[in-house]
């Protein structure tokens, strides 16, 4: 206790900065937690959260026992083990970045592959519903050229996921491989030299160096998103969902939104948050742990 006093008193000022992000951190992140008990109460908003009668688990048995348990678990789970075979991708794309030699090419490609992670959400459906559309869309009217009649994409529970993932990977991948960029920037040249001496080509270097090299930030984010397993995002499914998809594109934070806000089902809706936030806490540990014992690669 003494030396942790004595560590503050001697570097005041950096936690005189660092003072503002806490208090912002215990009044934004811990204190709501509080509200979380509404989950095993029958909550009424004209009683609050301390006056409404304890339900125990019976809106977490009431979500287990409906028929759209089966269906937001199996849609969420897809979409997210789907995404997850495009982790890779960012890898490879700073692996091949990396390899360019001319320095003007690779800002400009650099560029290009970034901007696409600054257009928002609601502007990338648009574009997707405009491409995609088979009557005025691009689609529809290379279909037309042909004299066939275009599917309805959107429209498509099948194909939602792919429409979601994919969009995705379009969007993000030049933004996600900045970190892996920088930890390629971070080897030393020497390594590069001395594998030049021993004859090894390009790829022997990509293969013996920069993958060995990447491998620790890559375990890391890979476990950061094994953490958030159920946490598919809920506004970009929102606007791709429609009627017609609804069967494979209703997710967990889609259902707990009409559930909680369109329905004021609040305590329903706060069992079903509070059911992924656990799994999604438990993988994340689990995950952790494992990394830590066969790799001693962890973040924590």
């Amino acid at each position: 206790m003494k030396r942790t006093a004595a560590r503050i008193s001697k570097n005041w000022g950096l936690y005189l900065l660092l003072l503002p992000a806490v208090v912002l951190l215990l009044l934004f992140t811990y204190k709501p937690m509080y509200g979380v008990i509404i989950a095993f109460k029958d909550y009424n908003p004209s009683l609050g959260i301390t006056g409404s009668p304890w339900a125990g688990f019976k809106y977490f048995e009431k979500f287990f026992n409906s028929y759209q348990f089966e269906v937001t678990l199996k849609n969420t789970l897809y979409i997210s083990l789907y995404s997850f075979a495009t982790f890779p991708i960012p890898i490879i794309f700073a692996l091949l970045v990396n390899q360019l030699r001319h320095n003007m090419y690779r800002r400009f490609f650099q560029t290009v592959t970034y901007m696409p992670h600054f257009i928002s959400t609601v502007v990338l459906v648009g574009i997707m519903m405009i491409l995609l559309s088979p009557g005025n869309g691009l689609i529809g009217n290379i279909y037309r050229l042909f004299g066939a009649e275009a599917p309805n994409l959107m429209g498509s529970a099948g194909l939602f996921s792919s429409l979601y993932v994919w969009s995705d990977v379009w969007q993000q991948t030049g933004w996600n491989s900045i970190i892996y960029l920088a930890a390629l920037s971070a080897i030393s040249p020497s390594l590069y030299e001395a594998a030049k001496v021993d004859g090894a080509s390009r790829w022997q270097m990509v293969r013996m160096i920069d993958l060995p090299m990447l491998m620790p930030t890559a375990i890391t984010l890979l476990i950061l998103r094994i953490g958030g397993l159920l946490g598919v995002g809920f506004e970009k499914v929102y606007l791709m969902q429609n009627n017609l998809n609804i069967s494979g594109s209703e997710v967990l934070s889609t259902y707990v939104y009409k559930i909680g806000l369109l329905s004021a089902q609040y305590s329903f809706s706060s069992a079903i948050n509070l059911f992924n936030t656990i799994i999604n806490l438990i993988l994340l540990v689990t995950v952790n742990q494992i990394s830590r014992k066969y790799s001693e690669n962890s973040i924590w």
